[in-house]
């Protein structure tokens, strides 16, 4: 079956641990994806706003699956958001508040907002993933359509938060791992596959004529909806067992040596 879609997530999969990748080997790829009609979608938990920065010379002729699925855009046009609930985005960051020493991003449509006593540290990486970023006194007094928070933390304390707020969120957000310390609260269903889905609807696209390439676990759906799945070299074991394939590491190009095998009909892609 011919391949008409390649999603692709960017950190710690498009991307390099320098956060690069080869835009001259890609440009090229991409330009033989569009001459045969072939979708290309970037599915991450970052913000919109950051992820057309990596793409300038072709944001409008791609797709992105921002925000972990709550912000769709399909060649430049806003296609879907999701919105928590004036009450329901209170409940979340009251929960938050309760630990002081937990510093959080909260994601809207118009910008992502910090308290304005974050530490430094954490504004600075968080300003790398949200390139829209504003400070605020209250979090209470955003005026603004939230649909995600995003927090960072040591690796061995993320399993005992994730457990915590899986049962004080439990029907509001959904805590999901991205890597590199960041956990995702996500509104329940609005995962990368339910805006992958949203797409695929509009295009009048089977998920068996797509590939998926991730590594983390808020890759898990969309890595189950297509056939064609591909866990990188350094994705987490869980990721592994998920995808039916493999790729090469983030650090020797995998992503693009997945799309460079769909262009060139190898496995499994082969006729």
């Amino acid at each position: 079956m011919t391949v008409k879609v390649i999603v692709t997530d960017m950190d710690g999969t498009f991307l390099d641990d320098a956060k690069q990748y080869d835009r001259q080997r890609f440009l090229a790829q991409f330009a033989q994806l569009k001459a045969r009609g072939i979708e290309f979608v970037v599915a991450s938990g970052n913000q919109y706003y950051q992820l057309i920065s990596f793409f300038p010379e072709i944001k409008d002729q791609i797709s992105f699956v921002a925000e972990n699925g709550a912000l769709v855009f399909e060649h430049g046009q806003q296609l879907f958001h999701g919105e928590l609930t004036r009450h329901e985005s209170q409940v979340v960051i009251g929960e938050l508040l309760k630990d002081k020493n937990l510093n959080f991003v909260a994601c809207g449509l118009k910008s992502a907002w910090i308290s304005d006593t974050a530490p430094d540290h954490f504004v600075e990486l968080m300003s790398h993933h949200y390139h829209r970023l504003a400070r605020i006194r209250d979090y209470q007094d955003i005026d603004d359509t939230l649909f995600k928070f995003s927090l960072n933390l040591p690796d061995d304390e993320i399993p005992l938060l994730v457990d915590k707020l899986h049962v004080a969120l439990d029907g509001i957000m959904k805590p999901v791992t991205s890597g590199f310390g960041f956990i995702d609260l996500i509104i329940p269903g609005l995962h990368k596959a339910n805006g992958i889905s949203r797409l695929l609807k509009r295009w009048q696209i089977s998920p068996q004529e797509c590939v998926a390439i991730g590594d983390s676990g808020n890759d898990a759906e969309m890595l189950k909806l297509v056939k064609y799945s591909f866990a990188m070299g350094n994705a987490a074991p869980a990721i592994k067992e998920i995808a039916t394939y493999s790729a090469d590491n983030n650090n020797h190009h995998g992503a693009l040596n997945v799309i460079q095998a769909v262009l060139d009909g190898e496995a499994p892609f082969a006729d």
